[in-house]
């Protein structure tokens, strides 16, 4: 019975990969923005398939083996996804988030094989802390492990997920204007020189979108390369002329 009401909360998008299997997201009826499938998390999704993550002389999918970190997952579409492919998978949100990533985890285990998939809760204004606590360590010459064992949130920091992923994704995560800045500063401490860092958003026109995704790449700029993925390499259904795929790698 309490399954039910827990079902009754939920309505599933069915999302078909290229072998025939589909995932079952489930969605819900109430939420915040992170309690459905974008298109832009599709649009990644069925990205992470194509034939530039195939090795040309074997065959063999790039994916298998891969460490990978979601940011801002949702409903952990994309991240299943690259676990269904064969790759090691965290994926993050909020705490108000986790009971859907672990529904949608439990949903398609079925599908992941060799790959693996587990969430976290990671909270991006801590990576501004850490920068604020490493200034106060400097100046009050006090011990920095004992200032962040008593005053940083456990489990909610870049910390949990180091050593530095092969692969971070984030779909749709340039949208609100108070998260810039932490979203930033989240990617330079958890990406590595060696770190590939693909994110797919919707180009939005109205409000404040604009300027949101100005000061987005202004900041990203400072520290990372971006190169934007032509049409002719995404999926051929599932792209659109407004949502954009990058491929952005720190600076060395």
């Amino acid at each position: 019975m309490a399954a039910q009401t827990d079902d009754s909360k939920y309505f599933v998008r069915e999302i078909e990969k290229n072998d025939g299997c589909v995932l079952r997201m489930k969605q819900c009826y109430m939420g915040d923005v992170g309690c459905v499938v974008w298109d832009a998390a599709i649009v990644l999704a069925k990205y992470l398939e194509t034939k530039q993550f195939y090795e040309p002389s074997t065959g063999v999918n790039m994916w298998c083996g891969r460490t990978v970190v979601e940011l801002g997952a949702g409903t952990g579409v994309v991240g299943l996804m690259a676990a269904t492919l064969g790759a090691q998978v965290i994926v993050t949100d909020l705490e108000d988030l986790q009971t859907l990533l672990s529904a949608n985890i439990q949903e398609n285990q079925p599908l992941i094989k060799s790959g693996s998939i587990s969430a976290k809760v990671l909270k991006w204004f801590v990576a501004l802390f850490n920068i604020a606590m490493k200034y106060v360590v400097h100046k009050l010459h006090i011990c920095y492990t004992l200032t962040l064992f008593l005053f940083l949130p456990r489990g909610e920091d870049v910390s949990e997920l180091l050593p530095h992923p092969h692969y971070i994704l984030m779909a749709d995560c340039i949208y609100y204007e108070q998260s810039i800045s932490p979203l930033v500063e989240t990617l330079k401490q958890l990406s590595g020189p060696e770190t590939s860092i693909i994110c797919c958003y919707e180009q939005r026109t109205e409000g404040v979108n604009p300027e949101v995704e100005r000061r987005f790449f202004e900041l990203l700029q400072q520290d990372f390369t971006c190169e934007k993925i032509p049409s002719d390499k995404q999926d051929p259904e599932f792209s659109s002329p407004d949502i954009h795929i990058l491929h952005i790698q720190r600076k060395h």
